[in-house]
């Protein structure tokens, strides 16, 4: 007889993929309630039966990622439950993040909360890629000694930067740097036995802004020395077909303009980067507001959030901007486009960083309870 051969769909579910899969159920939603929920609550939310999400929260209060509260006092009849809740001593992300003016690290604990932060400024572009992220592993250091003095475990690492990044950490090129074919792992002994995520900078920070707030589609620009981007839709990061997506700071707003670093003339960030904003912000906004009406015009996106440097700096460039995509965006009339402020504020790179650390440990708890 020939072997049948099953799909996918056909074959048979691991027990082991069961469990991980009801694990995460559990701890997300114990995660997204409102309240602390109790075992029974959970059960009713996620259909499973009580004596199985009795064990598995077992385990994930033995891990450390959930904690067991002692109910608020009840004057009605019956007996309390207690409430579930994400363990802000549990497990923690270290986000990094290297720019051309400064460096910076932060602890974020489960819960999404900053434990530790620390910025150094300074200007990277004379230093060496192996002296620039030597102190970066510095910074590290001191995080990791923050964390270690709470009580916190780190479950791994995230590194911001401003270029292109490739597989295994390899950052391709990072123009405003000087940076060419970096492998930054290698160069960070420091992080050695730490699981480590290397990305651009604008699409952590895109992530971190998804997670703080309510759009689900929306531009994130990252405003420093260097300008990107990150292009969230229908709630996905979108990377591109070789995942190098939003370089919007070398979109061209004057063809015959300044040359760039990148080779080129006329890149926006030549016009609307941190140091162009601080010179003439009228000019920069115009600058910004003829690239971002040439994206919301090829993607539809109705809300762009301004981050970084532009954070701050948004009243004195909203009227520029708004002007522009007035002018220039077709629908404008129909479905005017939100400009807002990011949430996470200057910070949202490095908080997006940390946060991809502890994302995936909420994602996949299995993982983190069997190392």
């Amino acid at each position: 007889m020939p072997t049948r051969i099953m799909t996918a769909a056909q074959a048979p579910v691991r027990q082991s993929s069961v469990r991980a899969h009801n694990l995460a159920l559990v701890l997300q939603t114990a995660a997204n309630s409102a309240d602390r929920p109790s075992r029974a609550a959970i059960a009713a939310a996620t259909g499973l039966t009580r004596a199985t999400v009795s064990a598995l929260v077992d385990d994930l209060i033995a891990g450390g990622l959930l904690t067991e509260h002692d109910p608020a006092p009840r004057t009605g009849a019956g007996r309390p439950a207690a409430g579930l809740a994400l363990n802000a001593d549990g497990p923690a992300g270290l986000g990094l993040e290297i720019n051309v003016d400064y460096l910076a690290a932060c602890v974020m604990d489960l819960t999404g909360a900053v434990r530790h932060r620390i910025v150094s400024h300074g200007d990277q572009r004379p230093v060496s890629p192996a002296a620039a992220l030597a102190a970066l592993d510095t910074l590290a250091d001191q995080a990791r000694a923050a964390a270690a003095a709470e009580g916190l475990t780190l479950a791994g690492a995230a590194l911001a930067v401003p270029g292109l990044v490739a597989a295994g950490g390899l950052v391709r090129v990072a123009p405003n740097l000087g940076w060419q074919d970096v492998d930054v792992p290698a160069l960070l002994p420091g992080l050695a036995g730490l699981p480590l995520i290397v990305d651009n900078e604008a699409n952590l920070a895109a992530l971190g802004e998804l997670r703080a707030g309510d759009e689900q589609t929306f531009l994130y620009v990252s405003g420093e020395i260097g300008i990107g981007a990150g292009i969230v839709l229908d709630g996905e990061l979108y990377r591109g077909g070789r995942g190098w997506s939003g370089e919007i700071g070398h979109v061209t707003v004057h063809p015959d303009g300044r040359p760039c670093r990148c080779g080129a003339n006329g890149c926006l960030e030549q016009y609307a980067g941190q140091e162009a904003v601080a010179a003439d912000a009228d000019l920069a906004a115009s600058a910004l507001g003829i690239a971002l009406a040439a994206v919301v015009n090829l993607l539809d996106i109705g809300v762009i959030v301004l981050g970084g440097a532009y954070a701050p700096e948004l009243p004195r460039l909203r009227d520029g901007i708004e002007a522009e995509l007035g002018r220039r965006v077709l629908t404008a009339g129909l479905a005017p486009v939100t400009l807002r402020a990011a949430a996470l504020g200057a910070d949202a790179a490095m908080r997006g960083a940390a946060d991809a650390v502890i994302r995936s440990v909420r994602d996949d708890p299995a993982a983190w309870l069997s190392r």
